[in-house]
């Protein structure tokens, strides 16, 4: 169980009532006389977010009164919960009401117990929920669990997150579970034939690598997760500015994301046959590093021309996809951080997603609304496929333009999948740059916890 959680059942907690402009009416003459003239006294008018702690006689506190959404909004954050481990002063709680849903109201406030405390002693607060009735604590305790392993990496800074140590960090989750670990190490990415995760991550001394787990019974049906590694992105030749390179410790959110996604359906028992893929590697600049327009010959045997050097996730997604694909998977998953034009159409919080097959796009959208984890629906517009012509290779990594550039990437990876009987692709950014409820700024878990709920309703 999430240490969010209270496991004693014998322990006093304290109420906590939930309460909207328009119900708080209703609610505040249901109060002991004492309690009501304290919160009117103190101004509270449920607002959303709005915290009030209500004192007993004998100066403990007695009720605590939250504010949320009404029905009405125009827009109602579930997670706003996830406020209170924040807000609340040390100490066991219960919902005394329903929020408008408990059960991920229970999950945002363990997202919002999160600290990343790695270098220095974190605020969190000794506060913790007993679960309300009816909810899966195991369930919500291992998406929370998960987004802790992705935040845990995605925060991490690269000199203590690179390639190896990405890869250790997969191992041990292997380990777990009882998965199968294999590594591709520097020069026998070149031998066998992974040459674009090669050519990205060869001018650093951190050697890249192809990190491979496989778990489950070899005849339940076949699910592989790619996830983009780049522990480190400078850029390359196409060097960024330093504005660009700030937080480019998250370029690894895909494969902290994958891992997260893995945790789940291991733990879960959910009966796939799961492979896991991340190319790992740091994009830096040295002499032998990669050039605009170099050319090579990917895994499946595609040229690829460097149009530019920052648009190196995709190259190495596509050997690992390639690699993925020639055992033609009942389904093949990726997710990276690829593209800032997927954050300039539709923002840090709402990553957009690409698949042909029907049913999985309708199944992926009513799993990211049901577990307040949103995704976008994008084309893969055939008419753009063209812009990835090369006039001296097949492929072109990075179309000249500006237009449309999460939709050319997409493209891009799908040259790379033809025998995976579905796909999907998520160009997610894996932060949160301003605090949220549930969602405290840094490393952030996106599209997995979706993706898991769409996996357990077809293979639990």
């Amino acid at each position: 169980m999430h240490p969010a959680f209270e496991t004693d059942p014998a322990t006093t907690a304290i109420p906590i009532t939930f309460a909207t402009k328009a119900t708080w009416s209703d609610i505040g003459p249901t109060l002991p006389a004492q309690a009501r003239q304290f919160a009117q006294a103190n101004g509270f008018a449920a607002k959303p977010g709005e915290c009030l702690t209500l004192p007993a006689t004998d100066g403990a506190i007695a009720h605590v009164l939250f504010g949320l959404e009404d029905e009405t909004a125009k827009w109602r954050d579930l997670f706003r919960p996830g406020q209170l481990p924040g807000l609340l002063p040390p100490g066991v709680y219960r919902f005394a009401n329903t929020p408008h849903d408990a059960r991920l109201a229970a999950l945002a406030f363990a997202l919002g117990s999160y600290r990343f405390g790695r270098y220095r002693k974190n605020d969190a607060r000794n506060v913790r929920l007993v679960p309300p009735e009816d909810v899966d604590v195991a369930e919500i305790s291992r998406m929370a669990e998960a987004a802790a392993l992705a935040r845990d990496l995605i925060n991490t800074p690269a000199n203590d997150m690179g390639p190896e140590e990405l890869a250790a960090a997969a191992e041990q989750l292997a380990n777990r579970h009882g998965a199968n670990f294999a590594c591709i190490v520097g020069d026998d990415l070149v031998r066998q034939n992974f040459p674009l995760i090669h050519a990205v991550g060869m001018a650093s001394p951190r050697a890249p690598r192809l990190i491979d787990f496989v778990w489950g019974d070899p005849a339940h049906p076949k699910v592989t997760l790619v996830g983009k590694g780049v522990c480190f992105d400078t850029g390359g030749l196409d060097l960024k500015p330093s504005a660009g390179m700030l937080i480019m410790k998250k370029d690894m959110g895909g494969a902290a994301n994958v891992l997260a996604l893995a945790s789940m359906v291991m733990d879960a028992k959910l009966k796939v046959r799961l492979r896991v893929l991340i190319p790992a590697v740091e994009n830096a600049v040295a002499g032998n590093a990669f050039r605009p327009l170099d050319i090579f010959t990917s895994r499946k045997g595609i040229t690829v021309e460097i149009g530019n050097t920052d648009a190196e996730g995709r190259l190495v997604l596509a050997d690992a996809l390639a690699l993925a694909d020639e055992e033609k998977p009942d389904l093949l998953i990726d997710l990276g951080t690829l593209t800032g034009a997927a954050r300039v159409a539709l923002g840090p919080d709402l990553p957009p997603f690409y698949t042909n097959d029907e049913a999985l796009a309708h199944d992926v959208a009513v799993h990211a609304k049901a577990e307040n984890d949103p995704l976008w629906r994008l084309p893969l517009w055939p008419p753009y496929d063209s812009w990835l012509d090369s006039k001296v290779a097949n492929i072109n990594n990075a179309p000249s333009g500006t237009f449309a550039g999460s939709i050319t990437c997409a493209l891009f990876l799908q040259r790379f999948v033809e025998a995976a009987k579905s796909w999907l692709h998520v160009d997610i950014y894996g932060w949160t740059p301003s605090a949220k409820p549930g969602r405290p700024e840094g490393g952030e878990c996106q599209a997995a916890r979706a993706i898991y709920k769409l996996l357990s309703q077809r293979y639990g």
